[in-house]
């Protein structure tokens, strides 16, 4: 397979210090020469602390790019040989590391201890001397708009490489880090973000707000957006980390309600089984409004007040219950494993209704059976397609959307009672849930009833292009000429593998199956026709908004499909965008590494359907990421295509349909 996201950086010296504090003309010349002036202390202050670190060794590939090599930075926080660096430099695990102390000397150094919340790594160097220990800012003392300093020591210099900003934002990236307009890159990575008094403000490091891991937050290097862990937060952590315990994200166990973090109430939609929440006693339906006394009124701020926290923090939450609004406060100790959420499961399909509320095809309250699943719990318990679902448990359901909501506060295993009528009778039943399985029906019957075309106007039908302003990139969607408005439509995106795309071919394989499967296909096009950008996944998810913007989108059946580097490509569109990817079909593509071990959501599921050939070059790739998928609770089907690597024949394809035209089954 070609690299898809091809990156390459290399060592290089920031602005020099006389470039940064050159003379000024004029009356400026005196406040100019005090600002060099201070901050040539300021940068000798803490440069014997500053470390050169290279890596020998290890992996020379990650998903088939070559990883940067090259020397980077390290700050010493103790004197008897603790650094503290990026983990970036350390991804691809080198066998030998060296230091090269402030002496000159070069010595051995291991990892004690790795920091997985904040992305960074502790080293023990083999110094006979004593190194010496930087002062630190007090969080309490940042300021936004103060001076900043970023420095390196990638490049055998005897000053380090340096880079002026300001310091832009205080708590960014949940609170984990400040944020500096001083270039940052692999250069300095690991390297104190300093005041102008010489202290140190963090480490800095490349973090994102979307992502973790070793690599999130690269793309933004030398763009005037870097961020530092500051390293008041560090300190109470460092004893820990030097008896070689790592430090792991905290996880409190809850999924919310809604998609809006930013508007919307932390309301809790599920606990997870065994996890911390649960069993502090939180239910679905509490609304967490503090933690350790700050309030807490949006879910961003819920993440904002968990985000520093780590695995075995303890954590006081507070939250209202039920319609009084009962205040309860609990002691919650946050842990870094939570046993993966398996989705219950009734196995029925329901029949779609108009997408307008308003239509009299809508019918009464309740969910009408389409499908019933052999084997499933609801086949076992007697349901038949026909029947109107109008209650689970003593809570009656109006629509599929409050069935689903209902069902994932239960677990596989428990037992419901579903109340539903079969023509004028209104019956109960017991069910025991099962776990959601990946079967593909053989044939289905229709989804909806053939509604008459609405009076409006329709939107543009056939190939149609689909423009993101300020984008350069081109996209097309493919909407079936019998396009009605009140049918809602899977959207399925297509990321196109290597090569020059061909939006012939593109037709030819889908327009009949858009026609007769309520389909739409996106298909947005890489900037270069060789390869997708990581930068690119962004116009990917505006694309998508942009259709669903235009197209009665049925939210339940948004798939992303990829093949080869586009596979690949749409596992990062999927796992990066939960909030509106609902199925995942990567053909000829192994789950990328830098997505670590994706986790399961109550409120944002994700099936998967994993193609794969007998003689692919990644095949055993391709089955160590489905594995570990199918490990962590994902609902996966996985094909083996016989022969060379190739892509889905007409009936292969078929089967995909159908598969997507049940990602709807409650």
């Amino acid at each position: 397979m070609k690299s898809i996201f091809v990156r390459r950086w290399f060592p290089a010296i920031m602005v020099g210090l006389a470039s940064v504090w050159g003379a000024r003309g004029g009356a400026q010349e005196d406040l100019a020469t005090l600002e060099e002036r201070a901050m040539r202390a300021a940068v000798e202050r803490v440069a014997p602390c500053v470390v050169r670190i290279e890596t020998l060794g290890g992996l020379e590939q990650l998903d088939g790019q070559l990883l940067g090599a090259g020397p980077t930075t390290g700050l010493i926080v103790g004197s008897d040989g603790y650094i503290l660096s990026s983990a970036f430099a350390f991804v691809g695990q080198p066998t030998s590391i060296l230091v090269q102390l402030p002496t000159g000397q070069r010595v051995a150094a291991t990892i004690v201890a790795r920091d997985e919340s904040r992305m960074l790594v502790l080293l023990k160097a083999a110094s006979a001397v004593p190194l010496p220990v930087p002062t630190w800012v007090p969080r309490e003392e940042l300021a936004v708009g103060q001076w900043t300093i970023a420095v390196g020591r990638s490049v055998p210099a005897a000053a380090p490489h340096v880079s002026v900003g300001i310091l832009s934002a205080i708590n960014r990236v949940w609170g984990k880090a400040v944020q500096t307009d001083a270039k940052v890159s692999p250069s300095n990575y690991g390297g104190p973000l300093i005041d102008i008094q010489g202290r140190v403000i963090g480490i800095l490091v490349p973090l994102s707000p979307q992502q973790e891991g070793e690599f999130a937050g690269t793309e933004w290097y030398d763009s005037g957006i870097g961020f530092a862990v500051p390293l008041a937060d560090l300190q109470p952590h460092l004893d820990v980390m030097k008896q070689g315990q790592d430090l792991r994200p905290g996880l409190l166990g809850v999924s919310l309600k809604g998609t809006d973090i930013y508007a919307q109430a932390a309301t809790i939609a599920a606990c997870s089984a065994k996890s911390p929440a649960r069993s502090a006693g939180l239910l679905p339906g509490d609304t967490i409004v503090a933690i350790d006394g700050v309030p807490v009124r949006r879910q961003s701020e819920l993440r904002h007040a968990l985000g520093p926290r780590v695995a075995g923090d303890t954590v006081r939450v507070a939250l209202t219950r039920g319609t009084e609004a009962q205040r309860i406060e609990v002691d919650v100790t946050l842990v870094a494993e939570i046993e993966p959420y398996v989705r219950p499961y009734l196995g029925v399909l329901p029949v779609r209704v108009p997408t307008d509320p308003a239509h009299p095809a809508g019918g009464p309250a309740g969910i009408v059976v389409r499908h019933v699943f052999p084997g499933s719990p609801a086949a076992a318990a007697g349901l038949q397609p026909g029947d109107r679902i109008v209650a689970l448990g003593d809570q009656t359901v109006a629509t599929a959307a409050a069935l689903r909501e209902q069902v994932i506060t239960c677990d596989p295993g428990q037992q419901v009672q579903v109340t539903f009528q079969r023509g004028d009778q209104t019956s109960t039943i017991q069910l025991t849930l099962a776990r959601q399985d990946a079967s593909v029906p053989d044939a289905l019957p229709a989804a909806h009833e053939a509604w008459e075309q609405p009076a409006a106007a329709r939107p543009a039908t056939g190939s149609v292009e689909i423009k993101i302003p300020e984008v350069a990139n081109k996209c097309l969607a493919l909407v079936p000429d019998n396009y009605n408005p009140l049918h809602p439509y899977a959207l399925v995106v297509w990321l196109h593998p290597p090569g020059k795309f061909a939006p012939e071919e593109l037709i030819n394989r889908w327009k009949q199956l858009c026609a007769d499967y309520d389909l739409i296909v996106l298909a947005p096009q890489s900037a270069n026709e060789q390869q997708w950008l990581a930068t690119e996944i962004e116009f990917v998810r505006k694309a998508i908004d942009e259709t669903m913007r235009r197209y009665a989108i049925d939210p339940t059946r948004v798939v992303v499909h990829g093949y080869q580097a586009g596979g690949v490509m749409a596992y990062y569109v999927a796992f990066l965008h939960r909030d509106i990817v609902r199925g995942l079909v990567p053909v000829a593509a192994p789950l990328p590494l830098r997505l670590g071990k994706p986790a399961t959501d109550p409120v944002q599921p994700l099936a998967v359907y994993s193609v794969s050939s007998e003689k692919s070059e990644v095949a055993i790739r391709i089955g160590a990421g489905e594995k570990l998928l199918a490990e962590q609770a994902f609902p996966i089907l996985t094909r083996v295509l016989a022969g060379d690597e190739r892509y889905l024949n007409k009936q292969e394809l078929l089967e995909l349909v159908r598969w997507i035209d049940a990602l709807d089954r409650i």
